[in-house]
């Protein structure tokens, strides 16, 4: 297992490449049910029902990307009732997004009843961080319920995630981030190596840093505890 080979102890799974279709996922969390949680693409109309056995595979959050799509109504009654459904069970809803998206998803992710975790940095697009929704982004990203996963800078503009990165821990962002390898890298393959993606952030942080990023965040974050996604620990 990639995890073991880089001294990881356990790991969160997200295959997308199969859209709603879990069963790929699913069979990957059998087989190592003590160290490997799940992330699954996840459609709105899924019943209380389909949640439940995802749970008890091991998903622990649902994504989706909305990276060149519209943004969904979330205001609407079938994604309000997703979003109690999912923080009825600790289930974290981790967001792909970019520039003005934030903007249009800003106002109900705030009111989001459970944890929210924002993908790649919120892919931002140039290293200023003055770019179309990074205001937006900067809200979202001190709410207390609102995490950030530190993954693929190479999703985004050159040098852009490694400011945005920067740019959280001088303002104490370390405290809800998490740290993903975005392995096998999909459509960026070329050049890539695993131990790579996180000397890229351990190159950035301190002793105490890595300790609560790579080891502390995680465990607070897919612990089943409502309480704890809402940031209250």
């Amino acid at each position: 297992m990639r995890t073991a080979t880089r001294g990881l102890a356990a790991g969160v799974m997200q295959p997308s490449f199969r859209g709603t279709d879990s069963s790929y996922l699913l069979d990957a969390l059998g087989k190592a049910p003590e160290r490997l949680r799940g992330v699954a693409v996840n459609d709105p109309r899924t019943p209380g029902e389909e949640l439940d056995r995802l749970v008890a595979a091991g998903v622990c959050g649902i994504r989706p990307n909305l990276v060149g799509r519209p943004v969904p109504p979330l205001g609407e009654r079938l994604w309000q009732r997703l979003a109690h459904e999912l923080a009825a069970r600790a289930l974290h809803l981790e967001v792909q997004a970019q520039q003005l998206q934030w903007a249009e998803l800003e106002p109900w992710l705030l009111r989001w009843p459970g944890a929210v975790v924002v993908g790649h940095l919120g892919l931002p697009t140039a290293p200023s961080l003055t770019y179309p929704g990074s205001a937006a982004l900067s809200r979202l990203l001190a709410a207390p319920h609102v995490w950030v996963k530190a993954s693929a800078p190479c999703r985004s503009a050159p040098r852009a995630a490694t400011a945005m990165l920067r740019g959280l821990l001088s303002v104490g962002g370390g405290e809800r981030m998490l740290w993903g390898s975005d392995w096998p890298w999909t459509r960026h393959e070329e050049g890539r190596a695993y131990g790579t993606t996180l000397t890229w952030l351990t190159a950035e942080l301190s002793p105490t840093e890595a300790q609560r990023i790579l080891c502390v965040n995680p465990v607070r974050l897919f612990d089943r505890s409502p309480s704890a996604t809402r940031g209250d620990r």
